[in-house]
């Protein structure tokens, strides 16, 4: 069953990807590692603040249409919580479930953390930090979210200010809203490399250390 982060690069466009990354790191001896995951969380607050938002309003609507019926009225408090009982786990699943409806409901100061910490588990769990020279660098693409960030090694952080890397997250943004994901992905490892280029040369000795690109 194809997941979010294989369905946001074809088989073609992850080796374009590949591509562009192979061509920067001809320059530079930075190791560029785009990497896309389905999601940074499972986020089931979520999904309980959706279910909460939709079965509520259903369950008042059924309790007014069928109290009065069942002259119970309707108003009546123990209908109404039989209704949202029933209702409540069925549509935490759907929202659960649904890209869209989950969307709807994520905490923006919970999406931030979230994939801010899942870019830092990713960049130590790939061993970003391994690198010869110090100077690997994440670009992490949470699809669920539409989120990115960049993450640079010891030595890229004690040469390039992080400020600099967020035009290039601005616009890898930008193209992903737009569904130009490939494209927007490939520019911002062609920028990155160029913004390596000017710290780390490459040199004679240089080989590829780290993956081209990583899906998860």
């Amino acid at each position: 069953m194809k997941t979010l982060s294989t369905q946001f690069l074809t088989q073609e466009e992850q080796q374009r990807v590949t591509e562009a990354v192979q061509r920067a790191e001809k320059k530079t001896s930075g190791e560029i590692v785009p990497m896309v995951v389905s999601a940074s969380h499972n986020y089931p607050m979520a999904s309980a603040i959706g279910s909460v938002f939709i079965s509520l309003p259903l369950s008042l609507l059924f309790t007014s249409v069928t109290g009065s019926f069942l002259w119970l009225g309707a108003q009546n408090m123990w209908l109404l919580l039989i209704y949202w009982t029933l209702l409540f786990f069925p549509i935490y699943y759907l929202v659960d479930k649904s890209i869209f409806l989950k969307r709807l409901f994520l905490l923006k100061d919970q999406v931030e953390e979230e994939v801010e910490e899942a870019a830092i588990t990713s960049f130590y769990g790939e061993r970003l930090y391994q690198t010869k020279d110090d100077n690997g660098i994440l670009i992490f693409v949470s699809v669920l979210e539409k989120k990115v960030w960049i993450l640079g090694d010891r030595r890229i952080n004690e040469k390039i200010d992080s400020d600099q890397w967020q035009d290039i997250i601005d616009e890898l943004s930008a193209g992903i809203r737009a569904h130009n994901q490939c494209e927007a992905l490939c520019r911002a490892v062609e920028r990155v490399g160029k913004v390596l280029l000017e710290h780390f040369p490459i040199s004679d000795d240089d080989k590829n250390e780290l993956h081209n690109i990583i899906i998860r």
